[in-house]
């Protein structure tokens, strides 16, 4: 199985961070306001950054990382520059 850690950019500019391993359907959850907490009421998502791992615990590991990085290197990491 492929697990997914991705970032969406909310309609209000925020950005949020989990990890999945069907990628299509936490999106479309996202956009049907049925995600995570922190993006229930900032419906549209758009996705910005998403990488594949093999194991459960690496993507929880590399969601755990960009969770903690600040606005700047994330907004790097999406434009490839991190």
């Amino acid at each position: 199985m492929i697990y997914y850690t991705y970032m969406v950019r909310c309609s209000d500019g925020s950005l949020y961070t989990g990890y999945t391993n069907d990628l299509d359907k936490r999106l479309k959850a996202h956009n049907a306001g049925k995600g995570a907490k922190y993006t229930r009421s900032r419906c549209p998502v758009e996705l910005v950054y998403n990488e594949e791992y093999k194991t459960k615990e690496e993507a929880m590991s590399r969601e755990w990382h960009i969770k903690r990085l600040s606005r700047n290197k994330k907004e790097e990491l999406i434009d490839g520059k991190l």
